[in-house]
């Protein structure tokens, strides 16, 4: 049905566009204002622990300052809750009080149609739900046991069967009043003017129904029991319900799940894949219908979270599907949205882990995910040689190429130099001091590159020398004796007090390398115990504090030169909670790597092998990442009011 814009905006403007939301959400009673129609909660559309949501009455409007969605109150509607924009439409204008405009005729038809085929279509998914439970599916029920599937899963999901039979379903809908075209139009059967009778597209299959977002049946999947059938695997067609590049399998249920939970969401290969995971615990997974993910389908993903893990078989063909993820997820990368990559043991998919090995290594393998750069590296080193200089040109020229094609500038240019980083880890050079251009240019030459050139002694020296020089250069450390992150974990205390109290232990256990911000840190936790401030004013009242007044104002000056505004008094307490917890996870994992870094350095020195070169290099690198402001600033946006670092 067609609609004025006059029309729309009256009851637009009827509604706040909170009440359409607040039913989805719970309002964050700190950021929200709602004497001036100003609200923000956790997002409902990607899991979160802080509020970036944030919609306003007066503009009729929202938008997520995480994922970036955005849009009013009929977009809403449609893309949370899957209603098309009649129902979205028709229930505003409910809530505004206002009478429907008369429906156009031929719309009204066309509407009612549907409405029609998704009767249908569940009607055919509780005729295979009977069916499997009859006879003659004792072979499917037999299939589903050996597969591990319990009964509550098996219900769960709608599984059922498929008779061989060339009219069963055809005759079934016939009989609850389809008519033949009807049947036709829901994709059940086969037809077409060079086929005399139709007959059921499904036989001796067991049967997926394949859900929308509102959980309507709208296509299905069919697994044949026979070995000899050419598909083993059989979809739907395309139909007016059904459009197989938009949707994903379990995707309502998932999304639902992550929402509440939070966490991240995980596409694998199959149905199978998705219901064993399911049944061990994990319920956010999704999986395309027989195909490779397509652009519609991972941007689908992208609304529900930042950073969803793909997940393919442990073999070639596995890894060259993730590829081809990587390909598509590329363009489209933007501060905060990306991909991990999980790769299974080879010969396993999900379903074999989870029975093989339990769901904890499951869960492991989503926790060591490879992230989007790692999968860029991988597909452009992995299984090649660069033995001569030709060969290192070719791959600094194909790095060049491929970040290029990433959309986002800011992006782009993290990436472009995180592989130029890569490149001269990887060869073992150091930059040039001279004029350089793009990635890998200025790259000093030596005989072995990446072999022993000048001891493993030399080898260290030149590496340290390059993680300090960048260092400094970023501003990971303002001055030889205060750290940055010290002095930012320091300014996020003294200037929210209240985060002791939610982190006392890990504060009081820290160990800082600065003796003067050591010596504060024992003042603070004093003064903690003395007093109740919950403001930096309070707090810098302590009596405790008053020998360290020097100590303090370095820290802000190094904070402010830095402008690291998130562990400040201008970021709402929330966001410097989220920055806190962040920096802490960073300077203990800095702490573990040094050590790593340390029995590295001395296996090199006793055995200048190439596998211990390449261990000490993977560390020096992820300890270059850990240390510089690009580390600690990472995910920090505009939702206390304050723009973030431009880099």
């Amino acid at each position: 049905m067609r609609f004025g814009q006059s029309f729309l905006d009256e009851i637009r403007d009827r509604v706040p566009i909170s009440d359409v939301i607040q039913r989805h959400v719970s309002w964050d009673k700190k950021k929200t204002n709602a004497n001036r129609g100003d609200y923000w909660a956790c997002c409902p559309f990607h899991g979160e622990n802080t509020p970036s949501f944030h919609c306003e009455d007066k503009k009729g409007r929202y938008y997520c300052f995480g994922c970036g969605v955005s849009g009013d109150h009929f977009r809403f509607l449609t893309e949370l809750e899957g209603v098309n924009f009649p129902e979205a439409v028709e229930r505003i204008a409910s809530m505004a009080g206002v009478a429907m405009p008369a429906p156009d005729p031929e719309a009204e038809k066309r509407e009612e149609k549907r409405k029609t085929l998704y009767e249908y279509m569940d009607l055919a998914a509780s005729f295979f739900e009977e069916q499997l439970q009859l006879q003659n599916g004792a072979g499917a029920r037999a299939y589903l046991r050996d597969r591990g599937l319990g009964a509550a899963t098996i219900t769960k999901f709608r599984l059922g069967y498929a008779p061989n039979n060339r009219s069963a379903v055809k005759e079934f809908l016939a009989s609850k009043g389809a008519s033949k075209e009807q049947i036709e139009a829901t994709g059940m059967v086969v037809f077409g003017d060079d086929i005399a009778v139709s007959y059921d597209r499904f036989r001796d299959r067991i049967m997926f129904p394949i859900e929308d977002q509102q959980g309507r049946v709208i296509a299905f999947g069919g697994r044949a029991m026979s070995p000899d059938v050419p598909a083993k695997y059989l979809n739907s067609p395309e139909t007016e319900l059904f459009h197989k590049g938009d949707i994903l399998y379990n995707f309502k249920r998932a999304r639902s799940v992550q929402a509440k939970q939070g966490g991240t969401m995980i596409a694998v290969e199959g149905y199978m894949d998705v219901i064993a995971l399911d049944q061990a615990g994990f319920q956010n997974a999704v999986a395309p219908l027989g195909t490779a993910l397509t652009e519609n389908q991972l941007a689908k993903i992208w609304r529900a979270t930042d950073e969803p893990v793909l997940c393919f078989d442990g073999d070639d063909a596995g890894l060259r599907a993730a590829f081809r993820g990587l390909e598509l997820a590329l363009s489209e990368l933007k501060p905060g949205k990306s991909v991990r990559f999980a790769l299974l043991p080879d010969g396993k998919d999900p379903d074999d882990l989870v029975k093989d090995a339990g769901p904890r290594a499951f869960e492991e393998i989503i926790k060591t995910a490879k992230s989007a750069a790692d999968m860029l590296w991988l597909r452009e080193t992995g299984g090649h040689t660069f033995d001569t200089p030709e060969r290192r040109a070719k791959l600094e020229q194909t790095m060049r190429e491929v970040t290029n094609q990433i959309g986002d500038e800011s992006v782009r240019r993290h990436y472009a130099q995180e592989m130029r980083e890569r490149i001269i880890a990887f060869f073992g050079t150091a930059p040039k001091s001279s004029r350089g251009g793009g990635m890998g240019s200025g790259v000093a030459g030596s005989a072995g590159f990446g072999k022993p050139y000048a001891g493993a002694k030399s080898r260290i020296a030149m590496t340290r020398s390059l993680t300090n020089s960048r260092l400094l250069k970023s501003g990971g450390a303002t001055s030889a004796d205060l750290p940055v992150r010290e002095a930012a974990l320091m300014s996020a205390v003294i200037c929210h007090p209240d985060l002791l109290t939610e982190s006392f232990d890990t504060f009081f256990a820290l160990e800082f390398e600065n003796k003067s911000v050591a010596a504060l840190q024992g003042a603070i936790i004093e003064a903690h115990g003395q007093t109740s401030a919950r403001t930096r004013e309070e707090l810098l009242a302590s009596p405790a504090l008053q020998a360290h007044a020097h100590t303090i104002e370095k820290i802000d000056k190094a904070v402010s030169r830095a402008r690291l505004w998130v562990f400040t008094v201008s970021a709402a307490y929330d966001d410097a909670l989220s920055a806190y917890n962040q920096a802490i996870q960073l300077y203990q994992r800095a702490k573990g790597l040094s050590n790593e870094l340390r029995a590295a350095e001395e296996a090199l020195v006793k055995d200048g092998s190439e596998a211990n070169w390449a261990r000490f290099q993977d560390i020096q690198l992820q300890v270059r990442r850990t240390q510089g402001l690009d580390a600690l600033m990472e995910g920090f946006g505009t939702s206390s009011g304050r723009p973030s670092r431009n880099f």
